[in-house]
Formats: C-alpha cells, sequence, structure tokens
C-alpha cells in the first residue's frame, strides 16, 4: 500500500526532498528485491520511462523552495518529483498564520485538494496521507493546517500522519509560538498522529554527533530524513508472517495511539555519526539498546550526555512519578531495530511494566518491528518512536510564551 506525502511551506518542501533521497537511496541499495520492492511501491510511482517518481504533492505560496527540491531530486539522478504535482504563488504568508489559514488556505484549497486526488488515484491502494511541515511560519503552519483539514474531510477512513518541526527555542520568527499553539490545537483534531523533530534537538545532534562545524539547515534536514527513514521503510511486524507491511501509517498508529488525546510522537534512533567514521564502527545489539532504553527513561535526545543515574520509580511509586520530572514515563513505545543480527535483539527491558502508565499493560504498550536489512548503510541501527512525557517541557515553553505575549499584547 502506498503513502502519498503533502509538503508543505519551505521547511516542509527542504525536509520532504532529503527524506525521498534517503528512502531512494536505501531502497536501491544491495541485493535485496522483495524489500526494494516494497519500498519502492510504497512511496515511488514507476513511470513508463522507467524512473522512480515520488508519490508527493509540493505546496508553498512562494516557488523558490519548490524550485530548489525538484532541482535537486532531478540532479540526484535516482529519482524525481512530477512535474505537475506541485503549487504555487508568487506571494508568503508573512509568518502569518491567520493569513495561510484564512487567505491562501480557503483561496487555493480546489487547485491543491486536485492535485492530491491525482496522486492518490495513481496508487493501487492508499495507506494513508503523511503532512510534512513547520509550526512556526504561515504557509507551512497555516496553510497546512487548512490543507490537513480539507483532507480529513475528502478522505475520512484515511490515516493522516503530521510530521511537524519544531521551531528553535531562542526564536526563527517573532510570531513562532502563537502560529505553533494554533497549529497543534487545530492538528490535534485532525490527525491520527504528530510526529515532532525539534530543531535544538538535531542542532545538537549534528554538533556533538556528527561533527559538523558550520551546520545549515540542509545538516538539519538530513539527519531529520534519517531518523524518519528508520520509521517508515518497511519492517516485520510480529503479526506479518514475514511479509512487509502493507499498512505502515495503520500499524503505527495503533501501536502508538491507543489514546485519542495523545497524540505526540518523538523519535530516537541510535547510532548516529559521521558517515566517514560508518565503515570503521561496530556495535552490538547490547549495547545500542542499553543506550536508547537509558535515552527513553531520562528524556536524553542523545546517546551523547544520558543521565545514568535516572531509573524507573518503583511499582508503588508509578502514579506519583507521572507528575516528577526526572523520569519520562511513556505511554506507548514502538522500537524499529534493522540489521545484522536482528533476530538475536533482546528488547526485553522495553517491556518492564515500570516505564509505562498503569492502566495500560506492557504488552499493550510495547511493540517491536524488525527488518534483517541494513538502514542507510549502518549494520546495525534502532529507532524508537516514543509517546511519551518527553515533548512536554517544549509544549509548555511555547504555551507559556504564547500567552506572555498575549498578556503584554
Amino acid at each position: 500500500m502506498s503513502v502519498v506525502t503533502v509538503q508543505l511551506g519551505q521547511c516542509g518542501n527542504q525536509v520532504g526532498q532529503e527524506l525521498f533521497d534517503v528512502l531512494c537511496s536505501d531502497a536501491l541499495a544491495g541485493h535485496r528485491k522483495t524489500y526494494s520492492t516494497a519500498s519502492c511501491e510504497r512511496f515511488f510511482h514507476l513511470t513508463s520511462q522507467g524512473d522512480l517518481e515520488a508519490r508527493a504533492v509540493l505546496i508553498d505560496m512562494e516557488p523558490k523552495a519548490i524550485n530548489s527540491s525538484m532541482t535537486k531530486a532531478l540532479k540526484g539522478g535516482r529519482w524525481r518529483y512530477g512535474e505537475a504535482s506541485h503549487f504555487s504563488q508568487k506571494q508568503g504568508s508573512g509568518n502569518n498564520w491567520a493569513n495561510g489559514f484564512c487567505v491562501h488556505g480557503p483561496r487555493h484549497k480546489d487547485a491543491v485538494e486536485e492535485l492530491v486526488r491525482r496522486e492518490v488515484e495513481r496508487c493501487d491502494r492508499l495507506a494513508g496521507l503523511m503532512t510534512m511541515m513547520s509550526v512556526a511560519g504561515g504557509t507551512g503552519s497555516g496553510v497546512g493546517t487548512y490543507i490537513t483539514q480539507c483532507l480529513r474531510d475528502i478522505y475520512p477512513a484515511s490515516f493522516i500522519l503530521n510530521h511537524l518541526t519544531w521551531p528553535y527555542g531562542t526564536g526563527e520568527v517573532i510570531l513562532q509560538n502563537y502560529n505553533s499553539v494554533l497549529t497543534l490545537a487545530h492538528l490535534y483534531q485532525l490527525s491520527d498522529a504528530i510526529v515532532v523533530h525539534e530543531n535544538d534537538t538535531v542542532h545538537g545532534i549534528c554538533s556533538r554527533l556528527l561533527n559538523i562545524k558550520a551546520i545549515a539547515f540542509t545538516d538539519i534536514n538530513r539527519v531529520i530524513a534519517h531518523q524518519l527513514g528508520g520509521v517508515l521503510q518497511p519492517a516485520l511486524t510480529p503479526d506479518s508472517n514475514g511479509v512487509y507491511s502493507l499498512n505502515p501509517l495503520g500499524e503505527l498508529v495503533s501501536a502508538l495511539c491507543c489514546h485519542p488525546e495523545y497524540k505526540l510522537l518523538s523519535v530516537s534512533t541510535i547510532p548516529q555519526m559521521p558517515s566517514s567514521s560508518v565503515p570503521y564502527s561496530s556495535f552490538s545489539w547490547t549495547g545500542l539498546l542499553k543506550h536508547l532504553r537509558q535515552m527513553l527513561i531520562s528524556n536524553t535526545k542523545m546517546e551523547e550526555g544520558i543521565d545514568w543515574h535516572v531509573r524507573p520509580p518503583p511499582a508503588s511509586g508509578r502514579i506519583r512519578s507521572v507528575a516528577g520530572s526526572s523520569f519520562n514515563t511513556s505511554l506507548a513505545n514502538l522500537l524499529i531495530l534493522r540489521g545484522k543480527d536482528v533476530y538475536c535483539a533482546e528488547t526485553g527491558n522495553f517491556e518492564e511494566a515500570t516505564i509505562y502508565t498503569p492502566w495500560l499493560s506492557p504488552a499493550e504498550a510495547f511493540s517491536a518491528w524488525k527488518s534483517p536489512i541494513p538502514f542507510n548503510k549502518y549494520e546495525k541501527s534502532a529507532t524508537l518512536v516514543s509517546n511519551s512525557q518527553a515533548l512536554l517541557g517544549p509544549l509548555e515553553d511555547i504555551v507559556r510564551k504564547a500567552w506572555n505575549m498575549f498578556a503584554s499584547r
């Protein structure tokens, strides 16, 4: 089953292009026909000329980001965007959420819906829709929220996954706190799941793990694309009977969003290192999963600087620990393992009841997907998608700043 991606605004189009680049290069690497076929069918359409064309619609109120993304895809030579799968105008939303949601969105609704409809009709079977946007600007957040609302009305039975890029805490846009609160308030009523990447966290990964000195948005987008690819590429679920999942978004949502009021998902990936170091590195599943579990319970964003002193509370203190600040309580976790000897990996430490809320059993709260195919040149890699308290801090900061701006007029 296929996923149609809707890229919105400058951020959504830049991250989307990097994501399709990762998906394509990973799918076509080595001799792995079944995996490659499953990945390409999910994210690409094979044209009559034998070219791979992304199942994507590009939307922005200015043409610059779209033109850049389409040009980069063509230069890569492995895949491309559809020649008529984009929509742009000459005037942006000015970082104004209301301008995007109330003006540009309704004005261009019909044209965008037609582009999405054409892309959906090219799918043999639709697994769902994925939108990619920033919550800080006007087009990505304002127009993106309006388009998500339209998609929910047109495809009421389809899964909708939103990917949001969270702004820097110090601020790129003066109105970013307003824009973020308005975007989340609307998307929470429309989406089945919301995957969030924080710019501050990804910037730290680029600096401390990848040793990048002059960090550009291209570097940040590549890290986001790598982590998303680890989630979205084909994997074997416990119920798949050796066949790659045919309903990737549905199984992701059912594994993680068991309560309709909790939809914010964070992503952690291990290992992450400069590409030049990968051929000379070796990892064990025991070591990788030990670090990833501690990252989860201590709410550490990367494997450097993990707080090893944080421990799960005793069973009698599980309810009280929900309000604590050091231990990160989870509602649900999805662990995706890829690479050599994946079936020897022991995941029992993620199934401890003390990690989760007391009203959900670990058997229902934890899921593990596996694939023996190495991902993006890493011999072994683990990605954890978590529905936990990890995003409460950034969310509370944005709400507080928005209220302070409102109170001070």
